[in-house]
């Protein structure tokens, strides 16, 4: 992107290519206003990117899932398949090729929840699960499943608060508010846009009452 802004953005079901990358929905984007965009610059893989992903695979190459309404801050990264070849439990970490088969040891698909808001430059590592409307603070690096509807923040990232209580939580997510339809969707989006929990219960029920087929 030659005119850089930060009002530039990716909505990533139009853009993404990568077979191993699955987004749900077509709300997700990335804020791509300093670098190459999402596939090119966000998600490294160093085995299975746009030339390696052409290559015989020497192992079950990691999945990175990515829920609806999710956003991506600029230089985010998050670390994918084939960077796991330096064992930790052995005394060299070199990643020798011809024992290379060996030293591979999986970490994982990748999950981002619907829902999520992951702050500029923040580094997620392979194999971590992000809860839903979970937020990973600027220049975090998350090397640890994330619980739905909590604020991380660090290097490694730690829990610095949940947002909301965890009653409010348990309703949030047993709505399924990232499962309804687009029209009960956007027919409460005025409910979604605050933080009375009661008021949301109520008009989705009342929209649900209204809508039986």
């Amino acid at each position: 992107m030659q005119n850089k802004h930060w009002s530039k953005y990716q909505l990533l079901h139009e853009i993404v290519s990568n077979p191993n990358i699955t987004v749900k929905g077509k709300h997700s984007y990335y804020s791509d206003c300093w670098d190459n965009g999402f596939e090119e610059s966000v998600v490294r893989y160093l085995h299975g990117d746009k030339i390696s992903r052409e290559w015989q695979p020497r192992w079950e190459v990691d999945k990175l899932f990515i829920g609806n309404y999710v956003c991506i801050g600029a230089e985010v990264v998050i670390l994918m398949g084939g960077n796991h070849t330096h064992r930790v439990d052995w005394f060299c970490l070199y990643p020798f090729m011809d024992y290379i088969d060996e030293a591979y040891v999986s970490k994982g698909d990748t999950h981002i929840a619907d829902g999520v808001w992951i702050g500029m430059r923040a580094m997620i590592m392979p194999g971590i699960t992000i809860g839903e409307g979970a937020v990973i603070a600027a220049n975090s690096v998350v090397t640890k499943d994330v619980e739905p509807y909590s604020i991380v923040a660090g290097s490694p990232a730690k829990l610095v608060k949940r947002r909301f209580d965890p009653l409010v939580i348990e309703d949030l997510i047993n709505l399924g508010i990232y499962s309804w339809s687009s029209e009960k969707f956007d027919a409460l989006k005025r409910y979604l846009c605050a933080s009375d929990i009661n008021n949301l219960k109520n008009a989705a029920k009342a929209w649900d009452r209204q809508n039986k087929d």
